[in-house]
């Protein structure tokens, strides 16, 4: 079988992870190839995401690696076996790689934590809302490009609208509340969306008011999934020039932490919510 030309993001982890293992071992790709029957370049590869591993091979390596963490060897184990096609699949060759990362990353999470100083969380957008927003992106995106990203964020809602939802945390600043992206008429149609949504049982929306405590903020949006075990958590940050997916222990640790100190200066769920219809009201 000849090597994948563009694994996902998923598959890739799978290759990081199992690269951590290796290392923490002390072994050298030469010498793990040794333990399946395999040669220094096929484990170069596997660690890349190019080529897969079956069950039996992940728990020869982590045991071969020393690694007793059995959720972890099971959780890898799922990552390498689940090979259903996901919905993103279709956009490959008309949305950025990213695009489909990030549908990828919420798709496979246990729950998700997202924080946003200055934009509404993509999965609480309304599809006008987005559609302002990439016709204003630069350079300029032609109609029908504007138009797979809008369809691409509204399947990427999904997640919460499955029949057991995972938790869903979405930290807005006010800020990105009196924005008034499109118009009073968008914008209402916006905030009277973010209440509806607030009401889920599934989703806890918290809102940093103007005049409060001080944060801590990356100044662009951050997406935090957790995975099944905390190994395999994966932070997201949305900058102009493109996402990045974090997976480093250290990386993680500082956005759990900063994460935390952001919902630590936001109103309570109910007083979040009354912000909120205030804000309407004014719009």
């Amino acid at each position: 079988m000849p090597p994948r030309q563009t694994p996902t993001a998923r598959q890739i982890r799978l290759g990081v992870e199992l690269r951590k293992l290796r290392e923490r071992a002390g072994l050298t790709a030469r010498e793990a190839g040794e333990m399946i029957g395999a040669n220094q370049a096929r484990i170069s590869n596997i660690e890349t995401g190019r080529f897969g591993l079956s069950e039996q091979r992940i728990r020869t390596l982590a045991h071969n690696y020393d690694c007793t963490d059995e959720s972890l060897v099971d959780a890898l184990v799922a990552m390498a076996t689940h090979r259903e096609r996901g919905w993103w699949e279709e956009y490959r060759d008309v949305l950025p790689p990213r695009f489909l990362d990030l549908a990828e990353m919420e798709h496979h999470a246990t729950a998700l934590r997202v924080a946003q100083v200055i934009n509404i969380p993509g999965l609480l957008q309304t599809p006008e809302h987005a559609r302002t927003l990439f016709r204003q992106v630069v350079p300029a995106l032609r109609p029908h490009e504007v138009e797979y990203r809008i369809s691409h964020r509204i399947k990427r809602q999904a997640v919460l609208y499955r029949e057991q939802p995972h938790q869903y945390t979405a930290i807005i600043h006010e800020a990105a509340l009196r924005m008034r992206f499109g118009g009073s008429e968008v914008a209402r149609a916006q905030l009277d969306h973010l209440i509806e949504m607030s009401e889920r049982p599934y989703v806890s929306l918290r809102v940093i008011p103007f005049g409060g405590t001080t944060f801590p903020t990356v100044g662009h949006g951050l997406d935090y999934a957790y995975g099944p075990v905390p190994e395999l958590d994966t932070a997201q940050l949305d900058a102009a020039h493109g996402s990045e997916l974090i997976d480093s222990v250290a990386q993680l640790s500082k956005y759990r932490l900063i994460l935390d100190r952001m919902e630590q200066a936001t109103l309570e769920p109910d007083a979040s919510r009354d912000l909120i219809r205030r804000i309407t009201q004014d719009t």
